[in-house]
């Protein structure tokens, strides 16, 4: 069976698989490590987002290394460079201020976190999401990858992410909270922004878009469902049903790191098909639950732990979390397994390789 049969009947709950299909994105050091392993040379893709680079690269790597899935993404607009500045910071076509941290790329200085009236928001430039430039590798991917592997278009730092990073978090969700009045404007360019985005991918035949934006702690969401509900949830709604009318088949995918299990009632209400990255180990998390409660409506996609168990965990201990996790979520099909997020260097290579290896042994139907 083709990769792209795979992940299509996994997610669509539309009969079996031949197993269990799996996807997995790397950190600079590991994709280094096994483009030297396989003699290859790491295919970087640049993104507006820093980190979104290391969901966009390396396909053709990833693929070799058994992905069922490619993952593509908008790269920059016509003639812009992303170059340090006289500070050493990285400075995106947002005007987002950026470091590497010792993980992933920080927002150190916000275009707007000065903004003090609704007028400054508004006069704000966006970059424009329709440059043909930044979809031309989205092109020659699709092009390569589509009639054999399941293509997914990135779309992920939605709208809340956002949002706080061009204002700065604290400000931000404090202003959210008590209403400021430029909070609903910032919102609705965030998400013309990413409607354009989203859009060009469907237009470009991906299978699925992957929206994302991190609403949940280790310990539960960072604001209330009813904030969520009556601020973001008709935005998303809107947002889905644009970009369904451009690709009714398209799957949607929405991430959200952090306990975020009070959400998926609304989420699949307003047409989101698979929940990532199911991060393991918080409240509500819990596999047998979200099966239980959700299997029959929504499908899952993630669920195995980078922070603790693949940095730390030996061969064995990876294999029978794969194993518990492919029988409970992946029953009778509905998971795609894959890392909660971007496997960091914090993991080691032989570890990466246990990862998939036990994805293929004990991913296969009928689950034993």
């Amino acid at each position: 069976m083709k990769s792209k049969e795979r992940v299509w009947r996994a997610l669509t709950r539309q009969g079996l698989p031949d197993r269990v299909p799996i996807q997995f994105d790397l950190c600079r050091s590991l994709l280094e490590t096994f483009a030297r392993r396989r003699g290859l040379e790491v295919d970087y893709s640049e993104s507006y987002y820093e980190d979104l680079k290391y969901r966009i690269s390396a396909n053709d790597l990833r693929t070799a290394m058994g992905s069922d899935c490619v993952v593509v993404g908008a790269g920059l607009a016509e003639g812009f460079e992303l170059r340090p500045d006289a500070d050493g910071l990285v400075v995106n076509e947002f005007g987002m201020r950026m470091r590497q941290g010792p993980l992933y790329m920080e927002v150190v200085d916000s275009p707007l976190r000065d903004a003090t009236s609704l007028a400054e928001i508004e006069a704000y430039r966006f970059p424009d999401p329709y440059d043909p430039a930044r979809y031309r590798k989205v092109e020659a991917e699709v092009a390569r990858y589509a009639a054999d592997y399941f293509v997914i278009g990135d779309c992920e730092l939605t709208m809340f992410e956002l949002s706080w990073h061009l204002v700065g978090m604290q400000r931000y969700m404090e202003d959210l909270a008590t209403g400021a009045p430029y909070i609903e404007a910032l919102l609705e360019r965030a998400q013309r922004w990413s409607l354009g985005i989203a859009s060009e991918l469907a237009r470009r035949g991906v299978d699925a878009i992957w929206f994302g934006d991190d609403f949940g702690s280790q310990t539960g969401l960072m604001l209330s469902p009813a904030m969520w509900r009556r601020v973001f949830k008709p935005l998303y709604a809107e947002l889905f049903e644009a970009v369904r009318a451009i690709s009714p088949r398209v799957l949607i995918l929405f991430h959200s790191d952090g306990a975020v299990a009070r959400l998926l009632p609304d989420l699949i209400e307003i047409g989101v098909d698979v929940f990532n990255p199911v991060q393991p180990n918080v409240p509500g998390h819990e596999p047998e639950e979200l099966k239980r409660a959700f299997g029959d409506r929504l499908s899952f996609f993630g669920a195995i732990d980078q922070q603790g168990l693949l940095p730390t965990a030996s061969r064995e201990e990876i294999a029978a979390d794969v194993a518990h996790k492919i029988r409970v979520l992946g029953e009778g099909g509905g998971y795609m397994l894959a890392p909660a997020h971007i496997v960091q260097a914090d993991t080691s290579p032989d570890n990466v390789e246990a990862l998939i290896a036990a994805a293929r042994e004990h991913g296969a139907y009928p689950l034993r």
